[in-house]
């Protein structure tokens, strides 16, 4: 394995776990060197250099070790009015208590546990009550819509980017999804970029890659508008607050449809609603702008595979958050190597590799990446 280059952070904080596995790997390389030495690398940040991270990559074997599952949906399918009280049993309360700063004396413990709190118990249990009788309500009186498309497209893995093809089949190149790779060091032994989940393109295995945008915010906006003027704010917090849990049971949803029947790689899946939210199925559907690519501007290309406008009404700003804001986007791997993880910090020659990948300048880069940067762009 290849030593990292060394960089000074801008912030040198370290939380207790950071910090005990990166002395624990200064240790283990470390021996007979001086301790006041060891304490100064452990107050810098280790990379290895764009290529390097590429060379501990994930290496999955293409043809020999795994086969990507050829999916029944090629294109796009879309779901104009979706019944909400399907998504029910798939809503995440967690993050509606978030919204409320409702953490409780333990902070791991979720729903339902939160309920026994003995800070915030009875509290969360009156808010839930509300939250579900909102539900109710925008059920039976079709205050919210759901809306959504999916696509699956042909795909294969060029470096660090994935080349998508066109769904009919003919290899035309309808763009490409760019991604990062991890840098800092870890203590796992492999390098990750979404690349690593998709089929290279010279291993000559036919490989496919999936998407989709979804929104249960269409009417969120017209009833908050009014709760606001009519100064009853803690009814519009709520209004928006339960739009966002639903938009995210949707994305849950219809993931699970995809593994079961539009991808169907996995059509006896049985899992509960707990063990989905708890990432327990083969796949995954990372959103672009969050640690899996924090790039908000993949979203263009993805918005153009599933010409998602035109199909959702789901609009884009300049900064590429999503209108209405209940809305949820995501790219989908099938592949059972795929898991979720963090690029973390970047360095400088990922960046000027990825900027020219992109057909961006430098600065428009360093400005989207702007949290993600291991260096300071002004120094």
């Amino acid at each position: 394995m290849p030593s990292p280059t060394t960089s000074s952070p801008r912030d040198a904080h370290a939380d207790d776990e950071a910090r005990s596995v990166k002395l624990a790997a200064l240790l283990s390389r470390s021996s007979g060197r001086p301790l006041d030495e060891i304490e100064e690398l452990l107050e810098q940040d280790h990379y290895y250099s764009a290529t390097e991270a590429r060379e501990l990559g994930l290496g999955v074997k293409w043809g020999k070790d795994a086969t990507p599952p050829t999916p029944q949906l090629v294109g796009t399918k879309v779901y104009e009015d979706y019944p909400l009280e399907e998504l029910l049993p798939y809503i995440d309360w967690n993050p509606f208590f978030q919204v409320w700063q409702l953490r409780g004396k333990y902070p791991n413990r979720g729903y339902p546990k939160i309920f026994n709190d003995e800070t915030v118990g009875e509290e969360a249990k009156k808010l839930h009550a509300d939250g579900e009788a909102l539900i109710a309500d925008i059920i039976k009186n079709k205050t919210l819509k759901a809306r959504a498309v999916v696509g699956i497209w042909p795909a294969n893995a060029v470096g660090d980017d994935i080349e998508v093809y066109a769904a009919d089949g003919s290899g035309a190149v309808r763009g490409v999804l760019h991604t990062l790779r991890q840098q800092e060091e870890r203590e796992d032994d492999h390098y990750l970029a979404l690349s690593d989940f998709v089929a290279t393109k010279e291993s000559g295995v036919k490989d496919y890659v999936g998407g989709f945008a979804v929104s249960c915010g269409f009417g969120c906006e017209e009833v908050c508008s009014k709760l606001r003027a009519e100064g009853d704010d803690y009814q519009g917090i709520m209004m928006e607050a339960v739009a966002d849990r639903l938009a995210e049971a949707f994305a849950e949803l219809l993931h699970h449809k995809m593994r079961k029947e539009l991808w169907g790689y996995a059509p006896d899946e049985a899992l509960s609603a707990d063990d989905m939210l708890k990432v327990k199925y083969q796949g995954i559907r990372p959103a672009p702008g969050y640690p899996t690519q924090p790039d908000h501007t993949e979203k263009a290309f993805l918005w153009e595979l599933l010409d998602a406008e035109k199909a959702t009404g789901i609009t884009m700003t300049d900064s590429f958050a999503m209108l209405p804001a209940a809305s949820v986007s995501a790219v989908i791997f099938a592949n059972p190597c795929s898991t979720y993880f963090q690029v973390g910090k970047v360095c400088k020659d990922q960046i000027t590799d990825y900027a020219s990948r992109k057909g961006m300048s430098m600065e428009e880069a360093e400005r989207w990446m702007g949290p993600y940067l291991a260096y300071d762009p002004a120094a």
